[in-house]
């Protein structure tokens, strides 16, 4: 079962390391990798919060745009196959690839 954690609208995963005995995780949704860790969840989440203000503060020190976690476009990666199987259903649906993908996703997800 995994859990996560939440701030700024960023998430970020709780892992716990028996040969270290510490909470760890990093954030999900962005290209780096961006860490935390603590002895409790208390710890844990100070220093997860801690993480996402200070990258959010080193872009702007920077002038970059922070990365947003999640901005709802990704890649994907399947054999010719089955995109050309999944262009077909689209197609006899009437809708775009993007929506027929969409639709199967959100089926996927709630299932």
């Amino acid at each position: 079962m995994s859990h996560y954690m939440s701030y700024k609208n960023y998430l970020g995963t709780v892992e716990y390391s028996s040969e270290d005995d510490c909470l760890y995780g990093k954030v999900l949704g962005i290209g780096g990798l961006l860490s935390y860790e603590g002895k409790s969840v208390t710890e844990l989440k100070q220093d997860f919060y801690q993480a996402i203000d200070e990258y959010l503060l080193l872009c702007k020190q920077k002038g970059i745009v922070p990365e947003k976690s999640f901005k709802g476009s990704f890649n994907v990666r399947v054999t010719p196959e089955l995109h050309r199987m999944a262009a077909i259903k689209a197609d006899e649906r009437k809708i775009s690839l993007n929506a027929f993908v969409t639709m199967a996703l959100e089926s996927a997800v709630q299932a």
